[in-house]
């Protein structure tokens, strides 16, 4: 007699076991929020290079602003192009 197999993972709910994200949901929060965090890159950059360096809030802040706001956009344009091409090939 053969022991039975336990799941390497439990599952608590009662989703399918194929389940997969809505890609429309996916490419349309990836499409407005792009641009949106490429603006707020940009912005940041700028009045960062425009702060003074003990002013409030200060340049040095400014740019840990810009940074994060430059790698959400690095994320939502990763996220735009494995969207666009699932769709391409699953749809």
């Amino acid at each position: 007699m053969r022991r039975a197999k336990t799941p390497k993972v439990w599952r608590s709910g009662t989703e399918p076991a194929t389940a997969r994200t809505d890609l429309k949901l996916r490419f349309l929060l990836s499409v407005l929020f792009l641009p949106f965090f490429a603006l707020c890159t940009a912005g940041f950059a700028v009045w960062a290079g425009f702060a003074s360096p003990h002013g409030a809030p200060s340049s040095g802040t400014l740019i840990v602003f810009a940074v994060v706001c430059g790698v959400l956009t690095l994320v939502a344009a990763a996220d735009l192009w494995v969207v666009v091409r699932r769709r391409r090939t699953e749809l």
